[in-house]
Parts: structure tokens; sequence; C-alpha cells
């Protein structure tokens, strides 16, 4: 298929998709048309006699790279199975696929999730006698993650943290297993430390490309260094960085402009998607900051409705707002419901908007709930197939041992533990040790229980070898421990719940039926589902929700557009957060991009709302607009009352209001 670049790019856009040679940096507005030029980039990279092998394109959702590839694919017209599209832990997956044995470690790791992870620094804290009255193991968490990715080191560890980290890393290595940071840090170490693999890679990937490039963090700016020599491009916008609390660093920009200084720099300031008043609106906002490169976003669409502020008396009156608005705009302008986002700065803010919703029939989703890979009875399946992948996980072996239950419960398990410490080895092989030296003193009846248990896992580890129907062992799996007849037992009182459960087994199943017949997949294997769902559970969930209002908050929302968008809560301590403004001056700008993020995702019409009162803590509390409302130009908004908009006087006195609480 020929490609006329001309025809189909702005001259912008041609520029970028056609400067493939060298090192560049594209500073991509919201709405600028960013996908678009990776996706042209990619095909001219291809007309031009640039292997799919030598591409690699790196960026953060399994969401967002699937678009991509699909993208490159329509405009090519090729299959390309060779072309590597995908986020930067799957990429760190498929290097410790190859690496991982120069480490120490085997190369059928698994991956922990934050569940197994949490449970893991718990048992290590517990191994070095840590206080557990006063452990709090998220925390730890967070801190072991900053000190992986280099974010903090050990020499103010008021907690006394340190001793569990080491503890924690030499589990995780005898169990062979990962978390989420070695995805990452591990790569860095094996090139690092073996420069002939770093080379191979470096052979291999000649053209880098990595999208979101302000939500990198340092140590991904590290392997990104490590893996490129001079064909890298990188696709960002300074002011839609909003990730810093999860490592990201938008200064990885000014560090590619210090180690590439013979870059070529290009700029889309063409949005595509928004009216001009709502671009100018962005603008104005955006302005505020002052670390960022200057850029204004101008727009095709001339015009375009004012956006709406509305300041209901209470959180109930606004979620009855927001879901009568969505029905009528709706029912006027002929939309789906699809095509309305509801954003909220925080998660705490859905409950009232939600039972407004379910009152008013409007059919929504929530971004953030219970992951469905998260609800119990698919990480006891899970769990299973883990073990079965990895016999010296120990985590999940601690998790099914007694599920259905079998005779091995808390005190068998703790005898089993002192017999692993005593014999320095795994929790598998400390049954082994149980089951075949009748010297150590165990009850014969758990001996029995045990030997039954390891006898249905290595039955399965046999099933499980080869690459054919895994959903079909998955299910012969759940019939042979009666996980039915568990969850019937564990809701005696409540068959409904014990059937809604199994129902999700059953679509689990289905779901690997579906994923394993993709003609796509080129392999259909126990580990290779395993580390995908690892990676899914992490990164997004991509459900089928076409036809809900998106009830999301500002982060998730990031690269979605909604022909309506509201922005609920929009009052001082809720944007900008109150922790916020306690942290420093930094993080308003932080949030003042959130705010210029949530604003950019409306294409036709924007309507805020900002309440009199709140309750907090079960008492109403006197509320004042956010202040970042008071940035954007009088002549772009609309205040209205419930049924109409205000009039001019009205509105004129209302705005007053407004400058005065910030002039005070």
């Amino acid at each position: 298929m020929h490609l006329n670049y001309h025809a189909e790019l702005n001259p912008e856009q041609y520029e970028a998709a056609t400067t493939i040679e060298g090192p560049l940096l594209i500073i991509a507005g919201a709405g600028s048309g960013k996908t678009r030029v990776i996706t042209y980039r990619t095909a001219y990279m291809l007309d031009k006699g640039v292997p799919q092998s030598a591409i690699l394109a790196l960026t953060f959702t399994n969401k967002a790279a699937k678009e991509m590839s699909e993208r490159v694919r329509h405009v090519t017209g090729k299959k390309l199975q060779n072309l590597s599209v995908s986020t930067f832990h799957s990429f760190g997956v498929k290097i410790l696929r190859k690496e991982i044995q120069r480490l120490g470690w085997r190369d059928n790791f698994s991956i922990y999730d934050e569940v197994d992870r949490t449970q893991l620094i718990k048992d290590c804290a517990r191994e070095v006698g840590f206080r557990m009255d006063a452990f709090d193991p998220n925390k730890a968490g967070m801190v072991f993650s900053d000190v992986k990715t280099g974010r903090k080191d050990w020499v103010n560890d008021a907690d006394g943290y340190e001793k569990i980290y080491h503890e924690y890393q030499a589990a995780l290595k005898a169990y062979n297993a990962v978390d989420f940071d070695d995805l990452i840090g591990l790569p860095i170490r094996v090139f690092e430390t073996f420069p002939e693999a770093r080379e191979a890679y470096r052979d291999q990937f000649r053209f880098i490309m990595i999208d979101e490039f302000q939500d990198t963090s340092l140590q991904q700016y590290r392997l990104m260094r490590l893996l490129s020599r001079d064909n890298i491009c990188v696709v960002g916008d300074d002011d839609q960085s909003i990730y810093s609390w999860r490592g990201a660093n938008f200064e990885n920009i000014i560090n590619f402009e210090k180690d590439w200084p013979q870059r070529k720099e290009i700029t889309l300031y063409r949005n595509y998607r928004s009216t001009t008043t709502i671009l100018d609106a962005a603008n104005s906002v955006i302005q505020h900051n002052s670390n960022r490169k200057p850029k204004d976003l101008v727009s095709p669409n001339e015009g375009g409705a004012m956006i709406e502020i509305y300041a209901p008396e209470s959180e109930i009156e606004e979620g009855e707002f927001i879901a009568r608005v969505i029905k009528e705009i709706k029912l006027k302008d002929k939309l789906r419901y699809d095509q309305f986002g509801v954003l909220i700065r925080t998660n705490a803010l859905t409950r009232h908007l939600e039972e407004a919703f379910l009152a008013a029939q409007v059919p929504y989703r929530v971004t953030g709930g219970t992951s469905f890979f998260q609800r119990k009875e698919i990480k006891d399946v899970i769990s299973y197939l883990r073990v079965i992948a990895n016999p010296e996980d120990d985590v999940n072996l601690i998790r099914i041992a007694n599920v259905p239950r079998r005779g091995i419960g808390r005190r068998s398990l703790e005898l089993l533990s002192d017999v692993a410490k005593r014999y320095s080895c795994s929790m598998r092989a400390a049954m082994q040790r149980v089951r075949s030296d009748h010297d150590l003193e165990f009850p014969e009846r758990t001996r029995q229980d045990i030997d039954s248990f390891l006898s249905l896992l290595e039955f399965f580890r046999e099933e499980f070898k080869g690459r054919r129907n895994l959903s079909l062992k998955v299910r012969k799996l759940v019939d042979t421990i009666d996980y039915w007849g568990y969850l019937v037992s564990e809701n005696q009182h409540n068959e409904k719940a014990a059937k809604w459960k199994f129902l999700n087994v059953e679509s689990l199943i289905q779901g690997i039926d579906v994923w394993e017949k993709d003609p796509d997949n080129l392999e259909p294997t126990l580990y290779a589902w395993l580390n995908r769902i690892s990676l899914i559970t992490r990164d997004d969930q991509d459900e089928d929700d076409s036809g809900k209002v998106n009830l999301t908050t500002i982060h998730a929302a990031k690269g979605l557009e909604y022909d309506v968008v509201f922005i609920a809560g929009c009052e001082d301590g809720i944007i900008p957060h109150a922790r916020a403004l306690e942290e420093g001056d930094g993080n308003v700008e932080e949030e003042r991009r959130l705010f210029y993020v949530a604003i950019t995702r409306a294409r036709q019409r924007l309507l805020i709302t900002a309440c009199r009162r709140r309750r907090r803590n079960a008492m109403p509390v006197d509320c004042t607009p956010s202040p970042f409302l008071a940035e954007i130009p009088e002549a772009l908004l609309s205040w209205r009352e419930d049924e109409a908009a205000l009039t001019e006087d009205e509105a004129a006195d209302a705005w007053t209001q407004v400058h005065a609480m910030f002039d005070k």
C-alpha cells in the first residue's frame, strides 16, 4: 500500500513522521494527533526499508500498545508480526525471559502482583522479627519501590525497613519471582553488568520510539539510554505530566536535551479535538505554570459552546444535576452515553455520583473499582496456575494449600515453615521432605494431606505441559479440586453469592479459551498467559463498556476524549488537592497540569461543578471554588442555575464573588 504522507499529515506532523535518522524530540500538545504521527512514522520507516525487527515502540498501557499496533497494521495493510510495540514492563519481561539466568534466576520466573508482594513483605517482616503491630506493609512496599527505582536510599531509614527489604529481595530470588519494579530494574542490571547483552539488543533495535515520554521514570529513561544509540524519537507533552507520585519525571525532557544536544525538536500545536473556547481556557490555565515549554494550542473548530459552571448546594444535588443534564444533552444532541465523561480528582467522590446515576437509570462504569483479577475466586484459580508454572512460588503455594480445605491449615503451615527454615528451603521443598522423611515429627494425617496436595500439583504440572487446550485443562483443575463445592461451603447462607463467584471463574476460563484461539497468539502457553495477566492487572483493564458514561479520575482519563465532559468537585482542597498544597509549590504546578488534562478531554462541551457545601467526616463544610477557575477568562464562562443559565448581571455578580475569595 503506497501512502501519501503529505495528504494525510499537516506540515509539523509530516516533518515528525519523515525524520527517522538521528535523535528527535516531538512535543505533542493535547489532541494534536500524536498517535497518528507515531503510526505514520512507523509506516514511513517500513517504506524506507527498515526491517520490522529493528523497530521498537514503547508506551505505558496495554491498551495504548494494542491501539498503536492495530493502527500501524491498518495503515500499512501488513500483519507486522516482527514489529515490537509494547509497554515498558512487557518489554522488560521479554528481556528477562532471555537474560534472567545471567542474574541467577530460572527463566520460568513468576511476576508478583501487589497482593502477592504485600503478603511476601509481611512474611519477611515476621522473619526478621519486626514488631507486626506497628508494621504497615503498604507503606513498606512504597519505600521498597522508591529504593528500587532510585528515588530514595537507606540513609534516613527511620522506619527500620532496610533489614526487611534485604530479606524480601532474597525471598524473591529464592522463590524464583520478581516484582514490577524488577521488570525495569533487572534488565538495567543485565545491560550494565553484561555489555555484550546490551550490544545485542542495540544491534537489533536500531530505531526506538518512546510514547508519553513525560511519564517516564528515571529508571525507564536509564533503560532507554542503555538501549539506544542515536536513532531515538521521544514524544511527549510536559503540560500533561501528572504522574510524579508513581515515579514519572517530566524533567526527562530536559535530560534528553542534555544527552542528545544534536537533537531535532518539532512541536505539534494544532489540536483537532476541542473547540477554540475549550482550548483558550486550557491555554489560559496552563500559562500560569513556570516549568514548561511555551506553546499555544490552536484549533480549526472555531467557537463552540461556552464553558458552563454550576454551584450546587451539596454533593447530592451535584450528582442529581450531572445525571439529569447528561440525559438532557443525550436526548437533545442525539449522543450515546459513552460520549460523556465525568471526571473527578479522587475516587472518594464517586459514591454520590453513582447513587445519582443509579436513581436516574444512567448506565455508567467506574474506572478504578475492584479489578476482575483481584477477586478472591479468580486469585484462587490463578494461584493454582502460578504454582503449577513455578513450584517454588511460596506466596501462592501458601494461598492455595488449604483452598479448598484439605487439612493443611495455619498450624500445619507453621510447622512446614519451621522445616523450611531448618533446611533453608522453599515451602514446596519442605512439603516434599515431610512427605518422604518419616523421621521428621509430623502428624500422620497432615502428612497424608500434604502428599495428596503435592500429587495433585504434580499431576497438573504434567497436564499443563504443551501448548494446547489450556482452557480445558483449567476447567479440569477447577472440577478436580471441586471449587464449586468449596464456594457453596464458604457461602452456606448465600447460594447466589456462590453462583456469582463461580460465574466469574467460568468467565475466566472462557477468556483463556478466546485468548488461546487468537490466531495472532504465537505462544498460547501457561507461562505466557500468566505473564499477560500480571501485566494486564498492573497496567489497565480493557473492558467493553460501550454505551456507558465513564466516571473516572482525571489521572485515569488521560489519553481519552469525550464529546461532553463534566469536571465534578472543582473546589479548593479537592483540585488542587489539599495534600498537594501542603507538600509544596511544585505540586501545585502538577495539580494545574491535572486540571489542564481534564479540560482538554472535552471535544464540544465542558461543564464544571463546584459545591457550596460538601460533607466531610459526616459534617457539612462550606466550600470555595478551585482557584484554577479564576485563571479561565470570564468571557469563556457561563454561570448556570439548575435549569437555566444566569443572566449577565447574575453572572457578573457571581464572578465578582469568586475573585473576592482569592483577593483576600
